[in-house]
């Protein structure tokens, strides 16, 4: 995960520009094409549904023209047979037939074979059932391979039925259509709807019977020219659209690269000069045509003059500021070193004598006189025997407290003299054992308060590469800290652990683990702030600024941990292990 953000760089504003014009222009493209494709195409294939009924519409008036031909002989000859007139003319091609009610029908024409055919056809069917009192009708018949227009008619009398039949070819109804036309008495249906092909439509008139079912079909092609004209008009207004978009995200680029990325380029070049430079020099656009950009120079320039002057306070402040935190850590450092001398000193005039000197006179008095019983004088030598003892423990005792507070002035010698040779030349690192150090910075730790401290440290040594001196000072303070954290528990004793693994990765890390009051885990980032102290009665602050800072400076780290109040706290030193080319590094002002 860490080399994957690693890899990750931010995107630039231009890339960021690209790839929004480049994915408004796709979306912008698509979005078009559905919407043309949702208005074009639905109108082009409505009027297409539209031009086909009127194909249809169109063949069956002419089929139905052609049969009402026959309708109109039909009726005339039926006429003519009560009249005495001339018979009318028979249309082209046509057969009458005639048939008496009660009586068999026949045709009027010479009987060939075709219209024997025809005769039988007609015999079969029942014109009382199809043509009313006066009146006529129309059907069409399928007789063998031909398809016949039927046209029935009832004469005045009602006494006879007259029948002519035209045949119905495929040259007469593909001159009336003006198209090709394909004329079929297979198995013909009336639900037979359009097939449309790529480039044509296949349309399927039925031709009724005298019962109102098909008897035959008449299939001609339609070119689909609407549709192919509405998906060259959707390719055209699609094409011509995605142009149009395309020149303007062109021109919008075109401006904002113009007007918008290369002043910000300006921008970004000049804030580069001055970062590597770090003066801050005024910023210069000679070339700006943007009111924007301008103003945003003005400012620039107006805060790059109050950055100046801050600058130049700031130098003064920090020189003044450094001599006086420096001055106060010194004192702070000076203080923890003498605390233990304050306690030691507490105790050695608090202390009373074992024996007092009354007493100590009148036993060796009586010890001088000779009259004394025997009994008497060995409790006398015994009494005398356990106050010298005494006296030579609290010796001992005195002795051993006036080492520590040797270490001790020691100590705060070294702070002095380290802060007098600061002011002349850096410290530098070196070689140091840091297990003799907090061995010794826990001893004085001992004596910095009236409460028992219980210490537990490696004995074996940890080499580190640091400076002694600001080393053993940085560990006075950390004890000091955990010190007071455990008397602010309330309790009169406590427990320090100092733990010291192995190295890793070249670095050593020392914990510091006690188990005083603790902090919250928040205040974990604000407990290095200078005057910031997890105790309100405490007005210092500075002991853990100056100890990350001078960690810092010795190339170390210093971190604070606790789960809460009352959980304790552990604080953890990681400086360099002593290894080859560490020794002569110089500490970091």
């Amino acid at each position: 995960m860490r080399r994957w953000h690693e890899r990750r760089r931010p995107r630039s504003l231009r890339e960021t520009m690209v790839s929004l014009l480049t994915l408004t222009g796709i979306g912008g493209a698509l979005a078009l094409a559905v919407l043309l494709t949702l208005v074009i195409s639905p109108g082009f294939a409505e009027l297409e549904e539209r031009a086909t009924e009127g194909y249809r519409g169109r063949a069956q008036t002419v089929l139905s023209d052609f049969a009402a031909i026959s309708e109109v002989a039909a009726r005339e000859q039926a006429s003519a047979v009560t009249s005495d007139g001339i018979a009318p003319t028979v249309p082209d091609q046509s057969i009458v037939y005639r048939r008496a009610v009660g009586e068999g029908g026949s045709v009027q024409r010479p009987l060939t074979k075709d219209t024997r055919q025809v005769e039988a056809a007609l015999d079969r069917l029942g014109f009382e059932h199809l043509v009313d009192a006066g009146r006529s009708t129309r059907f069409y018949l399928a007789v063998g391979e031909d398809v016949l227009a039927v046209g029935v008619a009832d004469s005045p009398r009602g006494n006879m039925h007259v029948a002519v039949a035209r045949r119905l070819t495929v040259q007469t109804l593909s001159r009336l259509l003006g198209r090709p036309v394909a004329l079929s008495t297979g198995a013909p249906t009336s639900n037979a709807g359009p097939r449309r092909g790529a480039q044509f439509i296949d349309i399927a008139v039925p031709v009724d019977g005298p019962d109102g079912r098909p008897v035959a079909s008449a299939r001609f092609r339609v070119s689909r020219e609407v549709v192919l004209l509405g998906r060259r008009v959707l390719l055209l207004a699609a094409a011509a659209s995605i142009l149009l978009l395309v020149l303007l995200l062109l021109m919008l680029r075109r401006a904002l690269g113009r007007f918008v990325l290369v002043p910000l380029d300006r921008v970004q070049r000049h804030m580069q000069r001055v970062q590597a430079s770090g003066a801050l020099l005024p910023f210069e656009d000679d070339q700006g045509q943007c009111e924007e950009f301008g103003s945003l120079g003005r400012n620039f320039n107006a805060m790059l003059s109050q950055l100046k002057d801050l600058r130049e306070r700031n130098e003064i402040q920090s020189f003044a500021l450094g001599r006086s935190e420096s001055a106060v850590a010194v004192l702070h450092n000076v203080r923890n070193a003498l605390a233990p001398l304050a306690t030691i000193l507490s105790h050695g005039v608090g202390q009373h004598n074992g024996a007092r000197r009354d007493l100590l006179d009148r036993a060796l008095a009586e010890l001088a006189d000779g009259e004394v019983e025997p009994e008497r004088r060995a409790k006398l030598v015994a009494f005398l025997s356990t106050a010298f003892d005494a006296e030579a423990l609290a010796r001992t005792e005195v002795r051993r407290q006036l080492e520590v507070g040797r270490d001790a002035m020691r100590q705060t010698l070294e702070i002095i003299g380290a802060q007098q040779a600061r002011a002349h030349e850096r410290p530098a690192r070196e070689r140091c054992d840091i297990s003799d150090i907090v061995a010794r910075n826990a001893t004085i730790a001992r004596y910095a308060h009236a409460v028992s401290i219980s210490f537990t440290f490696p004995a074996h040594p940890a080499y580190v590469v640091a400076n002694r001196v600001i080393l053993s000072q940085v560990i006075g303070n950390l004890f000091s800290n955990a010190v007071e954290a455990i008397v602010a528990t309330g309790r009169d004793h406590g427990a320090i652990t100092v733990d010291i693994p192995p190295p890793s990765e070249g670095r050593l890390s020392v914990r510091i683990i006690d188990d005083g009051e603790g902090f919250e885990p928040a205040q974990a980032t604000r407990l290095f702030q200078a005057g910031y102290s997890t105790r309100t009665e405490k007005s210092g602050g500075l002991g853990l600024h100056w100890c990350a800072n001078s960690m810092a400076g010795m190339g170390g780290t210093l971190e604070l941990r606790s789960a809460g109040r009352g959980t304790g706290a552990v604080a953890i030193v990681t400086l360099d292990a002593d290894g080859e080319g560490e020794r002569q590094v110089e500490l970091a002002a």
